[in-house]
């Protein structure tokens, strides 16, 4: 849940979005809307660095623009154990700025100081007010905004803008810990990749070595690249080419070592083979289909990929006619709550779930349809283009 900084911040922007829209077409007349024009044109320009965290960078890009909204001589912007920026006119009372935030970083209040003095007498520094940025009730930095005086007014101003910029930090830790998250995921199917299918894979390449010399060196090809894919170290998204690329080089080596038992059909739009997706979001999948599909007719199967447009979705299905599953069984096991879920294909399937919803929302979640002895089918759904979501070239 999102801290009340973040959610005011988003009220009060929100509100003067759509105060402004319902004035329709007409032109900024008057002071007021000049005002919140400017004041909403500086936030959203200062924002984007406050999105990546506190940082020098992010300081030195934001910290002008927060000037501007606060309409200051000066502005600081500090962490807990530096000065990050200084901003503005009288750069000679840099060297005294973390000094002056001292007190808000311990007590988490605003702190004003004033009766600032240095050898130009026409420095425009003469007083600051230092407020805390605070994320989680810890106190990670400061505001401060520096000028001839400190009124009460640039007091309340800039305990407004610190909230305002503790949301936006809030926001950056957020979509940082969503990133720890996804990688996270995706080095838990990395290290899924099962020892026993790399073994089976290798012994059926020997068999082929001096029968068929030829096979054996395209199949141990088609394994370095699996392999190669399978344990790429970059970028959450990839096309949906490449996903199938490295399907497709599975299928081959598992069609290597059970032969005419596992029958593989492949269908695919090439209208769709550009749409990004996240990395590894179907290879559990069609693991999963050939251990199942296996399991029906003394160990044979087919197992069935096809890719497809619908609209703005490209809807992508792996299906086989294996033995199935119990329904509440496989809900079970993408809620989490499967008290066994510790099985390969079992962490695969949640955890592919959980990276679908996290990356385009619940509605894209899998939709699995299966029933004892009827095979399953399960079925996934996204969006040709979504905002975050490109493919790492």
């Amino acid at each position: 849940m999102l801290a009340p900084a973040v959610v005011a911040a988003a009220v009060v922007l929100g509100l003067a979005v759509m105060a402004w829209a319902a004035r329709g077409r007409r032109a900024f007349g008057t002071v007021e809307e000049r005002a919140t024009y400017a004041a909403l044109h500086q936030a959203s320009l200062a924002a984007p660095a406050l999105r990546t965290g506190l940082n020098a960078p992010s300081a030195a890009t934001s910290a002008r623009h927060l000037r501007a909204l606060l309409a200051s001589p000066a502005v600081t912007l500090t962490d807990t154990e530096s000065l990050l920026v200084w901003e503005g006119a009288g750069e000679v009372h840099a060297i005294t700025a973390l000094r002056h935030a001292r007190s808000a970083l311990s007590s988490g209040r605003p702190s004003v100081t004033g009766d600032l003095v240095c050898g130009d007498p026409d420095c425009p520094v003469r007083a600051g007010v230092v407020a805390p940025l605070v994320l989680d009730e810890r106190v990670v930095g400061t505001v401060g905004a520096y000028g001839p005086s400190a009124s009460a007014g640039l007091v309340s101003a800039v305990g407004e803008v610190a909230r305002w910029v503790s949301g936006q930090l809030e926001l950056a830790e957020l979509d940082e810990s969503r990133s720890r998250l996804a990688e996270a995921q995706v080095r838990a199917l990395r290290a899924q990749i099962s020892p026993h299918f790399i073994f089976n894979a290798l012994t059926a390449i020997a068999s082929f070595v001096r029968t068929d010399p030829e096979r054996a060196r395209e199949l141990l090809l088609d394994f370095a690249d699996f392999t190669r894919y399978s344990s790429r170290t970059h970028g959450q998204y990839t096309t949906l080419a490449e996903e199938l690329r490295s399907i497709d080089r599975y299928l081959l080596l598992e069609k290597a070592r059970f032969g005419d038992r596992l029958q593989v059909v492949l269908r695919v739009a090439p209208e769709v083979l550009p749409v990004a997706v996240p990395y590894l979001c179907l290879q559990p999948l069609v693991e999963n289909a050939v251990q199942h599909g296996l399991e029906r007719g003394g160990g044979s199967g087919t197992v069935t990929v096809v890719a497809e447009d619908d609209g703005g979705l490209c809807r992508i299905t792996v299906e086989d006619d294996g033995a199935g599953s119990d329904p509440e069984r496989v809900r079970q096991v993408l809620a989490g709550t499967a008290e066994d879920a510790a099985g390969h294909a079992s962490i695969g399937l949640a955890n592919v779930d959980a990276r679908l919803r996290a990356v385009y929302g619940d509605e894209h979640g899998l939709v699995v349809e299966t029933a004892l002895g009827a095979g399953t089918k399960v079925t996934v759904r996204v969006p040709k283009f979504s905002a975050g979501v490109r493919a790492a070239s």
